[in-house]
């Protein structure tokens, strides 16, 4: 199955959550797309409450269908709880820390900028999006990317940065200090439903 490329902020109202981040997508129509979208009171069956859950996480970490199952799949390898590794291996794709540590408003725009060969890991150049970051790596942007106009205006409207990262604005170099926990992740999705949907 192929990338969605359809429009973003129409998914983000059918599935109830910002896929952004910035949350401007429900904001002014928190409702459902299309004629009937207000009106909706739609009861989803258990199925469909596992597989909305599935959609949401997926959609926000943009990936393919085929991608996600494989990281559900290696997370089951791990010791620990199967939907808390989940979660932890997305934080540490290479596309969502870029993001993270705000060098782009978006994670699309992260995916572009690792797609183009503007980020370095550990000082050589990384172009693959779901490329997984280790704790103690360090992530900065190719010496001619410095004065990116799009990666300037990410760092100024940026005013959080997770506590397992950290940042130095100046010198535009940031580093993944320590795998997350999984309150430090989105409360919004309950990865237990996940497991439900790939258990069946």
């Amino acid at each position: 199955m192929s990338r969605y490329t359809g429009p973003s902020w129409k998914l983000s109202r059918r599935l109830g959550i910002s896929l952004s981040g910035t949350g401007k997508e429900i904001e002014k129509r928190p409702y459902a797309p299309g004629q009937h979208g207000p009106n909706q009171r739609k009861k989803l069956s258990e199925y469909g409450l596992q597989l909305q859950e599935k959609q949401k996480l997926r959609h926000m970490y943009g990936m393919t269908e085929r991608q996600f199952k494989n990281t559900y799949n290696k997370a089951g390898k791990l010791q620990g709880l199967h939907g808390e590794n989940f979660m932890i291996l997305l934080e540490t794709r290479l596309d969502n820390l870029v993001y993270r540590l705000g060098l782009a408003r978006t994670r699309r725009a992260a995916r572009q900028l690792v797609n183009h060969g503007h980020i370095l890991v550990d000082g050589k150049r990384v172009d693959i999006p779901s490329f997984s970051v280790k704790p103690g790596q360090t992530i900065s942007l190719r010496e001619r990317s410095q004065n990116l106009a799009a990666v300037n205006e990410a760092i100024e409207v940026n005013n959080f940065v997770p506590e397992y990262l950290s940042f130095d604005a100046d010198s535009k170099v940031g580093t993944f200090v320590r795998l997350p926990e999984r309150s430090e992740l989105s409360a919004e999705i309950q990865e237990q439903l996940i497991v439900e949907f790939y258990s069946r």
